[in-house]
């Protein structure tokens, strides 16, 4: 039976994944910060399936689940834990928007590098990203930086790994009716309609990618492939006054 370990598991595109998985016969492991809640996601999946509490902020937390992932063998690890905030940059909390680039970037490459470690071939590394890594975000800055870091990281290492049989790729999401944005200070109402995507969409195709490993860089959607293909004709600066018009951080 085959093993994979994801972040950020309670809920939205983590839990959606983690359901899919369990019905192709994976073992799982649920990590998230929220015992109740992953005990939910445990009780709903099913019995196999174990759960590993852990705030990835935590430096104490961060390195057990980094030594759990150093003495467990998986097939696949999923870090979809992440977080962010809108606003404009000056209007937030300095010490809130270090945390975001704490969990979205330190915590990620500290338990991509983990597993990497023991990764042999035939396994597979997805690391959550966001449509955001390719488009500059006013209102939603910091966030959007750490997803660009993802992006980049990530194609970097499927490089480094492609010829050792290990599959690394960041996986982009647009905006998705999950409860990231309610945490980050707004909802998916903020948005236009059309660059939002449902949850259970974003994890079939995430599934799917998994499933062929061709590319280091997934964007989800075709309504946001075609937005970005769309910006390839757009300067630079037209393309950033676009997604500010859009944002729910910004004042208009």
């Amino acid at each position: 039976m085959k093993r994979a370990l994801i972040t950020g598991a309670s809920g939205g595109i983590g839990f959606e994944v983690a359901e899919r998985l369990s019905q192709l016969d994976y073992q799982l492991t649920l990590v998230a910060r929220n015992e109740q809640n992953l005990k939910a996601v445990q009780k709903l999946l099913g019995s196999g399936h174990d759960i590993l509490v852990a705030d990835l902020t935590n430096k104490e937390d961060l390195q057990k689940v980094s030594e759990h992932l150093s003495e467990n063998k998986y097939d696949v690890l999923v870090n979809n834990a992440g977080t962010g905030l809108y606003g404009e940059f000056t209007k937030l909390p300095l010490d809130e928007q270090l945390s975001i680039m704490n969990l979205n970037m330190d915590a990620l490459v500290t338990l991509s590098h983990a597993y990497l470690q023991n990764a042999t071939s035939g396994d597979a590394l997805i690391n959550i990203g966001s449509l955001l890594a390719h488009s500059s975000f006013p209102g939603g800055a910091v966030y959007a930086g750490t997803k660009s870091f993802v992006a980049n990281f990530s194609e970097s290492l499927w490089y480094e790994f492609k010829n050792k049989g290990v599959f690394v790729a960041g996986f982009n999401p647009g905006a998705a009716d999950s409860d990231f944005h309610r945490n980050a200070g707004k909802n998916t109402h903020a948005f236009p309609k059309f660059v939002v995507s449902n949850v259970g969409d974003v994890a079939d195709e995430l599934v799917a990618a998994l499933k062929k490993r061709q590319k280091p860089r997934i964007v989800q959607g075709f309504k946001n492939r075609l937005m970005m293909f769309g910006f390839k004709f757009l300067s630079r600066k037209m393309a950033v006054n676009i997604m500010g018009m859009i944002s729910p951080g910004i004042s208009h």
